[in-house]
């Protein structure tokens, strides 16, 4: 059955394309959001999110790229709900990243905090996961890098979830600032949603791997 059905896959690989270059641009504004947290100047910070929001447009357009596509062709190289739920995590993922970048400034925090480094840290290597991930779907005939770079991304989420329980745990205990406990515990719900959203992406990936590798 998995054989018939690649036979009817369409040679247009347009999906594939518009999928990595998603992925590619959610790498980058991982690699991003951590340069935004080791840059201490407030104006050089802005500098960086301004290329983070750039990144946030671009994907918006290639989602809705992906979603056209959908609509004009019959024949597509998984299942429609898997491509629609794939373009739909991957777009959440640099949703959230611009969201997290965006409220630094808007907030004015200071990022030399250890929850808001260790965050940055983990949502750059599961978006670098992610985009190895994606990356693989064209053929899949790298099955282990696939499997590795899921496996990674869950451990990232639940690296996330402690950093997230740490943080607000030392927050509580040494911000004397309440306003300052607010701004920063809502940064780092945000940010703990980026890994959340890169598992979605993952779940989705595993599912096709499932059913058509």
């Amino acid at each position: 059955m998995n054989s018939l059905l690649k036979i009817f896959m369409p040679k247009n690989r347009v999906f594939y394309e518009l999928f990595e270059k998603v992925a590619d641009n959610v790498a980058k504004m991982g690699k991003l959001m951590k340069d935004i947290i080791a840059e201490p100047d407030f104006d050089k910070r802005a500098a960086l999110i301004n290329q983070v929001e750039d990144l946030e447009h671009a994907n918006d357009e290639l989602t809705h790229s992906v979603f056209t596509e959908l609509g004009r062709n019959f024949i597509t190289p998984f299942d429609r709900e898997d491509i629609h739920y794939l373009a739909t995590s991957l777009d959440d993922i640099a949703d959230y990243i611009y969201a997290a970048a965006k409220k630094i400034n808007f907030y004015r925090v200071n990022p030399n905090d250890m929850g808001l480094q260790k965050f940055a840290e983990l949502i750059e290597q599961g978006a670098l996961q992610v985009r190895i991930a994606v990356g693989e779907l064209r053929d899949m005939k790298n099955m282990r890098a696939i499997t590795e770079a899921l496996v990674k991304i869950n451990s990232i989420e639940n690296q996330a979830d402690d950093v997230f329980d740490m943080s607000i745990e030392r927050l509580f205990a040494t911000e004397p600032d309440a306003k300052e406990v607010i701004k920063k515990r809502e940064i780092y719900q945000v940010m703990e949603t980026v890994t959340d959203k890169c598992e979605d992406a993952s779940n989705v990936i595993e599912s096709i791997i499932i059913k058509y590798a």
